[in-house]
């Protein structure tokens, strides 16, 4: 590829010296067509468009500035039109000092750099039989108007080949390259024009030109008007019809046009919203599953024995907690967490452990039946051998190819941007700095924590802490409750305002890894970032799940962070509730951010350019300065879409035991995501140049770690952060003999046996609460479940006997639990084919079709004209024998 790219392409180069000898552009004036896709003859089509600024009119730089960027565009312009490119300029309707260049690539061009480029095109219909599936009936009533934008038509397809133009489906010769295709072919030229040479070192490329502000823009044209139908009797309208029946808000419940979406946008555009409407589906049964646990857990919360006995005067009443701070807390009652109780048993239920065994199996449904239409599109786009024949070089790679080396396949020397040493010296720079803003990220966690250790003692002092508890706000607002909503609070703004940072710091780490190919490129930012954005979002969850109030020792021996500030402690319920209300705010809080960012920015800019001409109603604009004043997609498109949506998945899976509702309010949030985002691609910005995708890249790595890892951290949440094990080992051990005193299995008695006792006496002077204490008890009751023998016990304060039967159910649990599901997930993974029979059958009928058309037709033309030339020898020797 490299070979062909230097035959064709290179030979091209070269800065002509003379000012004489460059091409320039055709000057036109505009035909007050607004909606026209064609340059003023009306027959060549537009397939690109480029904006600068003239020169002569600016005065911010000082003219030799101004000299050397007009000569460098100057060049670059007349290179394009050596390539064979054709190119007409046309002043603003609104901007004197605008200049739009429409670029215009002939068939012959086309031709040449659709075999460079290895294109895939139509060969023939397929002919094959389809069955239609057994949910066609169900499906119509969400399919998209079929009279309104009609199917595409199925080709069998091949790379293209100019010396076997006619064994492929020309229709019409306008039509046979699309629009998207006829875009990609031209950027494919913009990026890779030189326009300088400085030290041996030629400069080439668009995007370097936009970077260094000498073109303005460059974009494709959108083909209509997203409002109302083109004017143009040529236009075909389709964003028009994206619009109307994709992105417009009453199509919220319809199904996508996928193909249409890949024909308009690109197969990268279009792999993503087939993931994301995939996803979306699947979710909807996640999300029921959730729902009735969570109604289950509603219905059975009257009847949880241990919330009826933290509100029971009678028990939860003559329950004395002690302190939860050294000095300043006082002692309070238990039925202050009454509330809190009724809540946690809604999550904290048996429906809960169902739900996450069930989540551990639909991971894995999603990714496998995702495999198979994922396989399905590739075959429909012509993108299953696109990596291997189709991915090109980076301009910004190809440019530091300065150090030769010798190619041990080739045994050929090539060019590469850096020598063994150098690359291993980027390497060890680019580690460094990813480690070094991990820890950075666990540092702010650490701040959050030290946040929560230091404020939750003014909450103490500052609540009104009375053991009787009658007061209102006592019932909702307790000096835990306050902590934990603030510090979820601050953790949110903490996390957003290091996603800008992390964002800048990982691109520039990626741009100095300098990768070989624009999907290197990505996959190696993606990776970066998730790594980035998990620690950064996940941290305090993890923090809260598996941490908080598991290393905090006992009332008379507390344990202290930095020597100074004593360790969080759970409620008597346990963390599961305060895990819960974190992911409900970082979700709620994330999905608010993220469509105000991505909706309301670029509106906001976009109603600033237009109300910023005065003159812009009282004039026709034409289409390409229509689509200027719409904002530019970015150079990373549609990546931080995908890495939204991924880590919410991760919240979706990885913490679905605290947070059943969690599949529900991601379906809510993906079904307008979904509308929003087709909204944003036809109404504000401009249209992106369409890009191939095999699939969704690395971001398939990722899912299938978050779905391993989602079944430990769902077993470890269950295990350790519910008081589900506990529970179960009272009801089955310790509420009868030997151990425990009733005639039959029950709940009964759970909170008494749970809260260890403790000897105010014992109390040390750094921790002795400074609130006096009254009645003529002498114990207080330990705040979080820690099972230890009482005072006066000859092990007193150690650990019991019931502790250690739940450590060993605990590990049980999580060994069982996770053998189970990740041998279904096995079972299911084997059961189902990544790729499906009528997919294969399309693949080896496209491949006989190839190889029938192309290559045996070629050959049967070579045979002939040899037979031919033996059989004139023989008629020849004959004739001269006669």
């Amino acid at each position: 590829l490299v070979l062909e790219l230097n035959q064709v392409i290179i030979p091209t180069y070269g800065t002509v010296p003379d000012q004489q000898n460059l091409h320039s552009p055709e000057w036109v004036d505009f035909d007050d067509k607004p909606d026209s896709l064609f340059f003023s003859d009306g027959q060549r089509r537009i397939d690109f468009v480029l904006v600068y600024e003239d020169e002569s009119k600016k005065i911010t730089h000082k003219r030799s500035d101004r000299k050397k960027q007009r000569r460098k565009r100057q060049v670059y312009e007349s290179n394009l039109i050596n390539n064979g490119l054709q190119l007409e300029a046309t002043r603003s309707v609104l901007d004197d000092k605008l200049i739009f260049v429409k670029v215009h690539a002939p068939w012959e061009v086309l031709c040449t750099y659709a075999e460079v480029m290895h294109i895939k095109m139509p060969l023939q219909h397929n002919d094959l039989k389809t069955q239609d599936s057994a949910f066609n009936w169900f499906s119509r009533f969400f399919r998209v108007d079929e009279n309104i934008i009609k199917p595409e038509q199925e080709f069998f397809t091949a790379p293209f080949q100019k010396d076997h133009l006619s064994n492929f489906y020309i229709h019409d010769k306008d039509t046979f390259f699309n629009p998207a295709t006829r875009s990609r072919i031209v950027h494919f030229i913009l990026s890779r024009v030189e326009y300088a040479t400085k030290n041996n070192v030629k400069k080439f490329g668009i995007n370097k030109l936009l970077d260094t502000g000498i073109y303005k823009a460059a974009f494709p044209l959108h083909d209509s008007d997203f409002r109302h139908l083109s004017t143009d009797p040529k236009g075909p309208s389709e964003r028009y019809l994206l619009y109307r029946e994709w992105a417009h808000p009453k199509n919220i419940f319809k199904l996508q046009p996928l193909d249409f979406i890949r024909k308009y946008y690109g197969e990268k555009i279009g792999i993503y919203f087939a993931w994301l409407g995939f996803y979306t589906n699947m979710l909807t049964v996640a999300a029921v599953v959730g729902v009735g646990c969570f109604l289950y857990g509603c219905l059975t919360k009257d009847n949880c024995t241990w919330s009826q006995e933290v509100c029971d005067p009678n028990i939860g009443g003559n329950i004395i907690m002690c302190p939860q701070c050294d000095k300043v807390c006082t002692y309070w009652n238990l039925t202050i967490t009454c509330e809190s109780s009724k809540k946690l048993c809604i999550f904290d239920s048996f429906g809960t452990l169902v739900f996450a065994v069930f989540m551990g199996i639909w991971i894995t449904l999603f990714l496998e039946f995702w495999k198979r239409r994922q396989a399905a599109l590739e075959y429909e786009w012509d993108t299953v051998e696109y990596l291997e024949q189709e991915e090109q070089v980076r301009p910004e790679y190809e440019a530091r190819c300065t150090h030769v080396v010798m190619n041990e396949i080739t045994q050929q020397e090539e060019h590469v941007p850096y020598t063994a040493c150098g690359k291993c010296v980027r390497m060890t720079f680019c580690t460094s700095a990813i480690f070094f803003w991990i820890l950075l990220i666990i540092a702010s966690v650490i701040g959050i924590i030290v946040y929560r250790l230091s404020v939750f003692l003014v909450f103490s002092s500052t609540l009104s802490q009375h053991i009787s508890g009658t007061e209102a706000i006592r019932k909702y607002l307790t000096p835990q409750t306050a902590t934990s909503v603030t510090a979820s609070l601050i953790s949110f703004v903490v996390i957003m305002i290091l996603n800008i940072i992390y964002e800048k710091v990982a691109i520039l780490i990626t741009d100095f890894e300098l990768p070989r190919t624009q999907t290197d490129y990505e996959n190696s930012l993606t990776t970066k970032m998730f790594l980035f954005q998990f620690v950064n979002y996940y941290s305090s969850c993890f923090y809260i799940a598996f941490f908080k109030g598991k290393f905090v020792g006992h009332p008379g021996n507390p344990v202290y962070w930095l020597g100074k500030y004593r360790n969080e402690e759970c409620d008597p319920g346990g963390c599961l509730l305060e895990l819960t209300t974190q992911l409900a705010i970082i979700v709620g809080g994330k999905a608010i951010w993220n469509n105000i960012q991505e909706v309301l920015v670029p509106l906001v800019k976009n109603l600033i350019g237009r109300y910023s001409a005065a003159a812009r109603s009282e004039k026709v604009v034409p289409r390409w300065e229509e689509d200027y004043h719409l904002q530019p997609i970015g150079k990373l498109g549609l990546f931080y879409e995908y890495l939204e949506m991924v880590i919410q998945f991760g919240f979706v899976t990885l913490f679905v035991a605290s947070f059943p509702l969690a599949p529900l309010l991601a379906l809510i949030n993906n079904m307008l995501e979904i509308r929003l985002d087709a909204w944003k691609l036809t109404t504000q910005f401009r249209r992106m140049v369409p890009q191939k995708a095999q699939d969704i890249g690395a971001w398939q790595p990722i899912l299938q770690g978050i779905a391993i890892l989602a079944v430990v951290t769902n077993a470890m949440i269950i295990a350790f952060t519910s008081d589900m094990i506990p529970r179960l080992v009272y009801y089955w051990s310790f509420s009868v003999p030997p151990y425990g005193s009733h005639s039959s299995h029950t709940m009964k008695g759970y909170i008494n046996s749970t809260l260890s006792v403790f000897n105010i006496s014992d109390f040390k002077n750094a921790s002795k609460p400074f609130s006096p204490w009254f009645g003529n008890q002498t114990t207080c009751r330990q705040v979080y479940r820690d099972l230890r023998y009482p005072p006066g016990h000859q092990h007193q304060y150690e650990h019991n006997i019931y502790y250690w039967h739940v450590i060993a159910a605990k590990l049980a649990f999580i060994i069982v639990m996770e053998h189970i599901i990740y041998f279904m997930k096995f079972i299911i993974s084997y059961a189902i084919p990544d790729v499906s029979q009528k997919t294969k059958s399309k693949v080896k009928r496209e491949k006989y079709l190839t190889q029938k058309l192309l290559h045996e037709n070629n050959l049967k033309v070579v045979q002939k004209k040899t037979m031919g030339e033996i059989a004139n020898k023989i008629m020849k020797g004959a004739d001269s024998t006669f």
